[in-house]
């Protein structure tokens, strides 16, 4: 494999990543076309082709980075013995506000969202029946606290923000 080669497609990747996250934020996924994302970086078309289906190829790519790095951050995470973790996720939202409004954005069928509720713990915590409604109850609304509070700016200080989800699970 010729490294050289492997640099500049990922460099390329990077750009076209960067133009498509910079367009979402003005515009519907439905009105960028690959033409303005080959002006916006100055790369060829076949350079697009190369790497992606279609934009919605690109979307669902960008949409599986940023859950990968979110999964990073939480990836040496101790869920059963230390609670800081919303601390932690909603610093991370607040310093990377531009991508979280991406994902959500790319989120068109709601299908892949944001959490660090782990199921495991949840079933350790609360043995009943309704353990599925439960789960999918609280990340449904964990990530309706994050959307309303990037919709704001993030106004709210992370550790106020984890106070409030602390609120609404009132320490489940």
């Amino acid at each position: 494999m010729n490294v050289k080669n492997n640099k500049r497609r990922k460099e390329s990747q990077e750009k076209i990543e960067r133009a498509f996250v910079e367009f979402l934020q003005t515009r519907e996924i439905k009105d960028i076309t690959v033409s303005d994302l080959i002006k916006e970086t100055g790369l060829n078309r076949s350079t697009f082709y190369a790497n992606y289906v279609d934009i919605f190829d690109l979307a669902d790519k960008t949409r599986a980075k940023l859950e990968t790095d979110f999964s990073n951050l939480f990836a040496e995470y101790d869920y059963f013995n230390d609670r800081s973790g919303a601390d932690k996720m909603f610093a991370h939202i607040k310093e990377n506000q531009i991508f979280y409004k991406t994902y959500f954005k790319l989120c068109y069928d709601d299908k892949h969202l944001v959490s660090i509720y782990d199921p495991k713990r949840a079933q350790q915590e609360h043995m009943d029946t309704n353990i599925k409604y439960h789960i999918e109850f609280f990340r449904n609304g964990l990530n309706a606290i994050i959307k309303l509070w990037l919709a704001g700016g993030c106004q709210e200080s992370p550790a106020e923000m984890a106070e409030v989800l602390k609120q609404e699970y009132r320490g489940r």
